[in-house]
């Protein structure tokens, strides 16, 4: 079809003038690849890793305190090669339920919580408080967090789909929990250590389970198997009379309570900042109850072969629960807008971070070595200030854009924190389970960096470029853009045969999926065949994008990932850019100097016609122009996301109803 206006072609769109090419000292200027490692080097490195590995082993025994403390080291470095195995397995579709139920199994914190609890109806110590405090926190976080990830697996229910039977998953817990009330009851002394190692099989097959569509309900039961059976193992153990149950169970009733109330009314775009709201929660009970454990019996450590692991492990939990805490805080600020989304930068960002961390290892030294009670609480306040200083600064120096790495980062350090409290309180749920989140966050946050071609330290850091940005002049980009209207971009999905969809973070913010669904309904009914490209960092959290077009309806297999359908796009008609600019940046493939140098994109350029609706030609977060805008065949749909994409629904519908 041909579009006139005054004579002057408007449709197919003319050719604008070329862009100018690049200076050559620009491209010399270049990183120059790196030379592939020998066989022999690549042997030899593996060799030299595995033997610092083995040593490294052999110095933990020789310094061990205690055969408990090598028990607790073999705990956890099992659990964390099982956790590695599991949450590899995981699907990319299902990156946002992962960070959910890890964040819903963290809360078995509240294990540690319910140990240091005592008095009658009500705390009567300052550490009883403190521990009901952490056990009602942490009550939040497992009731919120299995109902959010219930709520985003139901959104990938397709019609086609047969019936779900999910509560006959309430046969296995009933087993668990009853059958340890029933033979403890009967004298089998031997139950609270089975029914430990059932819930932390249970918490990882809670992970297992995300593999797949097929399995991902199973494993959401599974964790919260695991984590009653936890609990209940907890409270069996310690005996409490009516009194003290009592406590336990009003606290954690009203945690819980709070949780579902939480997460029942929040709407689907606002999951990534509840995910940092509950990942604050963890940090603040890990903090709550390493000053209850310490607070306790101070005096006990400087006689107990193990003190002083377990004075390490009330440290680290309270340092590293610290930086969860305020950390996740400003991270949801981010998120929910409250706070700027621009990365702050204070003058020597740097040598302030290093200065509080410097300071929170001279209050350990200081902590480990003095027997004072009050030098102890003194030395642990300090780790809470400092560490909560550095979460604040360490997170409000980073961008907008890379709050799907800070989310992961956090969720990494909630697992190490309740490694912490599996060690200080000898209780290996603790400590799997710990392993297992941590190992969770740490590849996450692997994937989302190599995604942008970035290390951790340069997201962390809040530094610029990516590991393949060359020291050279960015190629400047020059020429016109060319515009279309709704019309027209109707017209060319409809005469089209294959059509690629490639939402970003502005699809999210304008809510645009449920008429995006629409539109492809239509478009699907009529023989076009239309899918969808999803970047790893699109959006604020890994996975989020699936989940919006999940809950609009749009079935989860059309849905690909950027590897799977970046060889596509030579045979696609049209692909539709709704609201994504760095991630389809062609800059990153041409440009050897542009910031973006490396990152893998969606090349959506090899289209034979690209459509990129966004508010204007304003660059990403990245601030990079995107020379795909101003390339011959390449049209701008300028306006509101919502707008224009309710815009193209109607008019499709028109279409196809003539």
């Amino acid at each position: 079809a041909l579009v006139l206006h005054d004579g002057a072609l408007k449709w197919p769109p003319p050719p604008p003038p070329e862009a100018a090419a690049p200076p050559p000292k620009a491209a010399a200027a270049a990183k120059e690849p790196e030379a592939p490692q020998s066989p022999f080097s690549r042997t030899l490195h593996r060799s030299l890793s595995a033997t610092a590995g083995i040593a490294s082993l052999l110095a933990v025994g020789a310094a061990s305190p205690d055969p408990v403390f090598n028990t607790m080291m073999g705990t956890l470095s099992l659990a964390g090669i099982v956790g590695y195995q599991v949450v590899w397995g995981v699907t990319p579709a299902l990156h946002s339920p992962l960070m959910s139920v890890t964040n819903a199994i963290s809360g078995i914190i509240a294990v540690g919580g319910l140990v240091q609890m005592g008095g009658d109806y009500m705390p009567a110590t300052g550490s009883q408080w403190l521990a009901s405090a952490s056990v009602f926190i942490a009550s939040i976080n497992i009731f919120g967090g299995f109902l959010i990830t219930a709520r985003m697996l139901d959104m990938f229910r397709r019609d086609t789909d047969p019936p779900e039977y999910n509560h006959l998953y309430l046969v296995p817990g009933s087993a668990l929990v009853g059958g340890y009330l029933g033979t403890t009851m009967a004298g089998y002394d031997g139950m609270h250590q089975m029914t430990g190692l059932a819930a932390s099989l249970c918490c990882i097959g809670g992970i297992w389970g995300l593999a797949s569509q097929q399995t991902a309900r199973l494993g959401n039961a599974l964790g919260m198997i695991g984590v009653s059976g936890g609990i209940a193992g907890t409270i069996g153990s310690l005996q409490p009379s009516a009194a003290l149950l009592t406590q336990m169970m009003g606290t954690m009733g009203a945690g819980g309570l709070l949780g579902l109330a939480v997460s029942k009314k929040v709407a689907v775009t606002d999951l990534p900042q509840l995910v940092a709201l509950f990942h604050s929660f963890v940090g603040l009970a890990a903090v709550m109850t390493s000053f209850s454990s310490y607070l306790v019996d101070p005096e006990h450590f400087a006689h107990d072969p193990m003190g002083g692991v377990e004075k390490t492990s009330i440290f680290l939990g309270t340092f590293l629960g610290g930086m969860t805490f305020t950390g996740s805080l400003v991270a949801f600020g981010k998120l929910q807008n409250l706070l700027d989304s621009k990365a702050l930068a204070l003058p020597g960002k740097n040598a302030l971070n290093i200065g509080m961390a410097a300071g929170s290892v001279g209050a350990m030294g200081l902590f480990l070595s003095s027997p004072a009670a009050a030098t102890g609480i003194g030395c642990l306040a300090a780790s809470a200030t400092l560490s909560s200083a550095l979460g604040v600064h360490m997170t409000a120096s980073i961008g907008g854009a890379d709050m799907p790495v800070v989310i992961t980062v956090l969720n990494s350090y909630s697992g190490w924190a309740l490694c912490a409290e599996g060690f200080m309180l000898n209780n290996d749920l603790l400590t799997i389970v710990g392993a297992l989140v941590g190992s969770s966050g740490a590849i996450l946050s692997y994937i989302m960096c190599k995604a942008m071609n970035r290390s951790l330290s340069n997201v962390i850091l809040g530094g610029y470029g990516t590991s393949s940005t060359g020291t050279g002049e960015a190629m400047k980009i020059t020429g016109t853009h060319t515009e279309t209207d709704v019309d027209q971009t109707v017209e060319a999905l409809t005469n089209a045969r294959n059509v690629i969809i490639v939402p970003g973070y502005g699809l999210a913010v304008a809510k645009a999926q449920y008429a995006i669904a629409d539109m492809v309904k239509s478009l699907t009914e009529n023989g076009v065949n239309v899918r969808f490209g999803i970047h790893p960092v699109a959006g604020r959290m890994p996975g989020q994008l699936n989940v919006l077009l999940a809950e609009a309806g749009i079935p989860y297999d059309v849905v690909l990932e950027m590897d799977e359908i970046n060889e596509d796009f030579d045979d696609t008609d049209v692909t539709l850019v709704i609201g994504a600019n760095d991630t389809v940046n062609s800059a990153a493939v041409d440009d050897p100097n542009s910031i973006i140098a490396g990152m893998p994109v969606l090349h959506v350029w090899n289209s034979k016609n690209v459509v990129v609706m966004k508010r204007t030609l304003g660059v990403g977060y990245a601030d990079v122009d995107n020379p795909v805008f101003y390339k011959e065949n390449t049209s701008m749909l300028l306006g509101d996301a919502k707008s224009t994409c309710d815009a193209l629904r109607e008019r499709i519908a028109q279409v196809y109803n003539k």
